[in-house]
């Protein structure tokens, strides 16, 4: 059978069935005889192991081999098999008596009888450690043990036996055969410690697990030589039995329901162990099992003497005037006894303190305030203790009411110095008071007369010199102009101490603290007061600052203080500091200065002169420079102003000499040069049909040149046209003729070279009907009939001109010098304040 298959370790295996025996290799030997009838044989093979506590089964089942062979039809045969030629396991008996050498076993081989056969072996107690326990005869096989065997060090052998001929042929296979050492009790049992320690708290219930001892024996497991028993041999007070012990598991337990600290604080338990199922026979062993009673607080603690008496001078501040002490039955330093104290009458204005000594246990009763003899005499205190630990009510202990004790303490009277009344005293003033402005007045008493006589005041140096304090009447006066915006004065506050001395030189201390409110020092005043208002009349916001704090700052009241301007101006509140300032009609233009006062909430005034320039202009800008005028008529002009009208004389004078200049050469005909250009009207077709125009009078023209220019005429007529090109004069083909706009001007005289300035009405006589005309002939076909989709052809206008395109003539700059804006002339400012209005 595989056992290791089934269980890897093994250390305990048997059979179900004694008539069947089963080797470590897995080998099944009969022990005896076996019939087996026409039913199966069945037995179990039980595997255990002892450390790992792992339990497994076999089940093997036996039949019959039956191998037929068939001579004749009715007979059979049986074939024998070869048997092995090893015998089954041997046994030595632990720690066996001989006599020696002992026969264990022997081992012989069927080709004895065939030949000569040496027998030897090999292994453990033969030729290894241990060597010489075992020998093998050679020519028998018997098998020798030499001496005992202690089973707990050698459990079983395992040795390899061999059959030999004389010529060293090996007709068998090597035999492994084993020899088992069976055990005998000669192991007593022992405990696994010298002494057990197990504790448990008073008053337990029954039952209640302490702890386990447990003992150990070396002798073959799972036999009676180890199954073990406990008992209880004594216990120690021999009083009633308090613990019991389970005789299987080794458990003790409690057993009575009084287990009392203070009574038996621990016991002493002698326990006994036996192997062989507790049998007499067996071997035992003793050993001590220590139970410790742990205390709980079922003890309460109580006051030595129920009343204290103590003294104690007055105004001792911080010292011990008595110390107490307590009863308590617990554990001492446990904290079922550590006393914990507590004044529960008599010290309601916490004038006394008790704490406890951890060392002694006692209570310390201290003063922590200075008592008043004049107040009271003596006190009278009660004390009540408690554990650290809550109580625990026992089965056989009683409910106690708290421990109390009363303390009654005599004050001693002494000689006081004065005491200031209240102790620390506050003053608030004003700031910017005037020095020796009296703010208050701080005195002393004598605790022994109840008055102040003979008292005197001072101030220690090295304090905010602020206040002063008179020496007899204790009055309080300012030494300096308090302002929060000096110095050590910017923190408002300062703490002085006052000392007050008796005629018997005894002093008292006392503090002062100085509060300096915020005063009403600083004038309201306006941010900016010059202001420029357009035509539009929008309003002006006015705003207000003051230095102060609240309530001498904000909300401020508003007022124009002139008659005459309240009655054209008025104020509109926006907010608390901000006001807004229109007029109130259609007031003349001018600059006005207005007085405005501002009155802040602490009724301090503060005098404004707003100036208001009331101009006719669309954006303030444009009235930096003007005249302005005020409400009585007076006219003042500006700086600037008077700078412009100086350089605007200069450059008009300049104008008038450019012009004289140019026109005193004489009279001469005009030619349209390149620098007049941009001043001439120059006819260009159009790229698209006109409005219908019938008119009889309208011919075609048609193109004819002239040197230096063109010429367009049609018959008898002929229209002009003006191009830029060296001494080319304007032509005029009507009369049939050449005539310049000179002569257009001056009725056919002669022209007059003037540098090319003609007026404004020159120009459109000499344009506006030939504009016209060519107008009304770029309608028509060149049957003279109008062509509402006609499509022209551009006459030639000359080679290409120096100006470049009509693109190339707009100014480069425009869009980065737009200084011009702000010189507009008043046309122009009548086109901006229409977009503005939109």
């Amino acid at each position: 059978v595989d056992l290791k298959e089934c269980l890897q370790s093994a250390e305990f295996i048997r059979s179900s069935d004694g008539n069947f025996k089963i080797l470590e290799d897995g080998s099944v030997y009969t022990t005896s005889a076996v019939s087996l009838s026409a039913e199966k044989k069945t037995f179990t093979i039980l595997l255990k192991d002892i450390q790992e506590q792992v339990e497994e089964k076999i089940h093997v089942s036996l039949v019959e081999d039956e191998k037929k062979k068939t001579r004749h039809a009715r007979d059979t045969v049986l074939k024998r098999t070869k048997r092995r030629w090893g015998p089954i396991p041997s046994v030595m008996i632990e720690n066996s008596l001989g006599p020696f050498p002992l026969q264990i076993q022997q081992v012989q081989s069927d080709t004895a009888q065939n030949y000569t056969i040496y027998y030897s072996a090999s292994g453990p107690g033969i030729d290894q450690d241990p060597k010489g326990l075992f020998y093998i005869e050679r020519e028998t096989g018997n098998i020798f043990a030499t001496r005992a065997v202690d089973r707990e060090q050698y459990p079983s052998f395992q040795i390899i036996c061999f059959a030999t001929t004389p010529d060293g042929y090996s007709p068998e296979v090597p035999l492994v055969h084993t020899i088992r050492i069976e055990d005998d009790n000669d192991n007593a049992p022992y405990f696994t410690q010298d002494a057990f320690e197990f504790s448990v708290p008073e008053n337990s219930k029954p039952g209640v697990v302490v702890g386990k001892v447990t003992a150990e024996d070396r002798d073959e497991p799972y036999t009676l030589h180890t199954t073990l028993k406990y008992r209880i041999v004594s216990q120690n007070p021999p009083v009633t039995p308090a613990f019991s012990l389970h005789g299987d598991t080794g458990v003790i337990a409690v057993l009575s329901p009084q287990l009392d600290r203070e009574l038996v604080p621990s016991y002493t338990l002698l326990v006994e162990v036996r192997d062989m199922a507790g049998q007499p026979f067996g071997l035992c062993t003793t050993g001590t099992a220590v139970i410790k009673i742990e205390d709980t607080n079922d003890n309460a603690p109580s006051f030595k003497q129920l009343q204290y008496e103590t003294r104690v001078e007055e105004n001792r501040v911080n010292v011990e005037i008595l110390r107490v002490s307590v009863v308590d039955l617990d554990e001492p330093g446990s904290p079922g006894s550590g006393a914990v104290y507590e004044i529960i009458r008599g010290n309601d204005d916490r004038s006394f303190e008790i704490t406890t000594d951890k060392s002694t246990n006692e209570g310390v009763l201290c003063v922590v305030k200075g008592l008043d003899y004049e107040s009271a005499k003596q006190r009278i205190l009660v004390i009540a203790v408690n554990n650290e630990a809550p109580y625990m009510l026992a089965p056989h202990s009683q409910q106690l009411s708290q421990s109390t004790s009363s303390v009654t303490v005599h004050v001693q009277d002494l000689d006081e110095g004065p005491v200031f009344k209240p102790c620390q005293l506050r003053l608030d003033v004003k700031e910017c008071e005037e020095i020796g402005t009296s703010i208050g007045r701080y005195l002393a008493e004598d605790p022994e007369t109840g008055n102040s006589e003979g008292i005197s005041y001072r101030i220690p140096p090295g304090q905010c010199n602020w206040i002063g304090i008179d020496e007899r009447t204790g009055e309080v006066r300012t030494i300096k102009v308090l302002d929060r915006d000096v110095g050590e004065m910017r923190r408002g506050q300062c703490n002085i101490t006052v000392l007050a001395v008796d005629r018997n030189g005894k002093t008292g201390t006392g503090t002062i603290q100085v509060f300096i409110q915020p005063g009403n020092k600083n004038f309201p005043r306006i941010t900016k007061t010059d202001y420029i208002m357009c035509r539009d009349r929008k309003p002006i916001c006015l705003t207000a600052q003051d230095g102060d704090e609240s309530p001498y700052s904000t909300p401020f009241v508003y007022r124009i203080t002139d008659r005459s301007l309240a009655s054209m101006w008025k104020i509109t509140r926006h907010n608390d500091n901000s006001v807004y300032l229109s007029p109130k009609g259609d007031i003349p233009f001018g600059t006005y200065s207005i007085p405005i006062s501002v009155i802040d909430n602490g009724g301090k005034v503060g005098e404004n002169q707003v100036t208001v320039n009331l101009c006719d202009c669309v954006t303030p800008t444009e009235c930096n420079s003007q005249i302005r005028v005020l409400p009585g008529g007076n006219v003042t002009l500006g700086v600037w102003a008077i700078l412009a009208m100086i350089l605007g004389s200069l450059l008009l004078l300049l104008i008038l000499i450019t012009i004289c200049g140019c026109c005193g050469s004489g009279v001469m005909h005009r030619h349209v040069t390149d620098d007049c250009a941009n001043h001439n009207l120059i006819i260009s077709n159009t790229e698209a049909p006109g409005e219908e125009v019938m008119d009889h009078n309208i011919i075609p023209l048609q193109n004819t040149s002239d040197q230096g220019g063109y010429g367009i005429k049609t018959g008898d007529q002929q229209t002009f046209e003006m191009v830029k090109g060296r001494g080319h004069t304007l032509e005029s083909v009507k009369g049939g003729g050449h005539q310049t706009l000179a002569s257009v001007k001056e009725g056919g005289g002669q022209a007059m070279m003037d540098t090319c300035r003609y007026s404004y009405s020159e120009w459109h006589n000499f344009t506006h009907p030939r504009l016209g005309e060519k107008v009304h002939l770029c309608r028509q076909d060149e049957e003279q009939k109008h062509s509402e989709d006609y499509l022209l052809s551009y006459n030639y206008e000359g080679k290409g001109s120096l100006a470049g395109s009509v693109g190339c003539c707009s100014d480069q700059h425009e869009e980065e010098a737009l200084d011009f804006l702000d010189q507009l002339e008043p046309k122009f400012r009548t086109l901006a304040e229409t977009c503005v209005k939109r």
